[in-house]
């Protein structure tokens, strides 16, 4: 019988410029869906699990190609809510070299903002389910969202289903005051915490010290005491941080850290990857998606970290949202072979 997983979140219709053109430069767009969860809940699909996504669309035909996106990679529609008006939109320009992406967002008053919390049978969302993902994006679309979300918690922790979190902060969606404001209550539901090197300050107001993400310096120690820190206020089962080093748009370091109760207790960093950037949304959700299989999957938390890296590695040299790699694929980064040769 497969893990079933559940997320919830918005997807959206992702448009962008061909190439590395730019919004100004563009005759056509390139048309895409994606979104924090949704990206999540293709990945898990991928890896063979039983994943489920909850959300809610219009149901024109718009509407409907985002559910189709979905179900071509295997997702369970089960839990899609029809109504609403309209699907939110991004646009997307591909930064280069020194030129740095843009993203301009077309959401307000999209379908999922209106999501009530009585829309969904939540007993039989969480029947059997093992593990729910969300991320900070999700309280941030409306009043309404935040306090589906509170019930989906709460149903959550009471069929003992493990709960992660991307903390996920977003300043086009919400203030930093709002943000701690919603997002520390809701930290008592959740089990394992993700964070890249700003959210954590932003969402709950914990600083990793001596760190400049945009001057491309990574304080190893800095990050694991900010986990440790997190985990005790907390009391999460682990926290997981990604590191991005920025050199240019074109070109990232990217590792991870991890503190839990088990093999990384004292704080653990992965393998560290050297990444000429393809595309790089998508890989914070492809680095949960990875921890969320590894940690079902793998021997410890320290491989599950392992593969979570190496899959969000290989996301940022695909295009669009998801992340269309399999196990295989990232076993075999993870393992050690990086070398790009052709696989024949």
């Amino acid at each position: 019988m497969f893990d079933k997983v559940i997320t919830m979140g918005e997807i959206m219709l992702r448009l962008s410029t061909p190439g590395y053109t730019r919004f100004v430069q563009a005759a056509q767009f390139d048309v895409n869906f994606g979104g924090g969860e949704a990206n999540v809940a293709v990945s898990l699909a991928n890896y063979g699990l039983d994943s489920y996504y909850v959300t809610k669309l219009p149901k024109h035909e718009i509407g409907q190609s985002a559910i189709n996106s979905l179900r071509k990679h295997g997702v369970r529609t089960d839990f899609i809510v029809r109504g609403g008006e309209r699907i939110g939109i991004y646009f997307l320009e591909t930064g280069a070299s020194q030129r740095a992406s843009k993203v301009i967002y077309d959401r307000s008053h999209s379908a999922v903002a209106e999501l009530r919390k009585d829309e969904l049978d939540w007993d039989l969302v969480f029947e059997g389910a093992k593990w729910f993902h969300w991320t900070g994006i999700t309280p941030a679309l409306s009043e309404t969202v935040h306090e589906t979300l509170q019930l989906a918690l709460e149903k959550a922790r009471s069929h003992g289903v493990i709960v992660s979190a991307d903390l996920n902060y977003r300043a086009k969606l919400w203030s930093t005051e709002k943000a701690q404001s919603v997002m520390i209550p809701l930290m008592k539901y959740v089990d394992i915490c993700i964070a890249n090197e700003e959210d954590a300050e932003k969402s709950l107001g914990f600083k990793a010290e001596a760190s400049d993400v945009e001057k491309a310096e990574i304080d190893e120690g800095g990050y694991i005491e900010l986990a440790s820190r997190l985990k005790e206020k907390f009391k999460f089962r682990a926290v997981a941080i990604t590191l991005r080093e920025s050199f240019s748009a074109s070109r990232n370091g990217w590792s991870a850290i991890m503190v839990d109760d088990a093999e990384c207790k004292g704080g653990y960093r992965s393998r560290r990857y050297d990444i000429q950037i393809v595309d790089r949304v998508g890989g914070g959700d492809a680095f949960s998606s990875g921890l969320i299989y590894g940690m079902l999957k793998k021997k410890n938390t320290r491989e599950a970290l392992e593969f979570a890296v190496a899959a969000s590695c290989l996301k940022q040299t695909i295009v669009g949202d998801f992340n269309l790699v399999s196990v295989e694929e990232v076993e075999k980064l993870a393992s050690g072979s990086g070398s790009g040769r052709v696989d024949r």
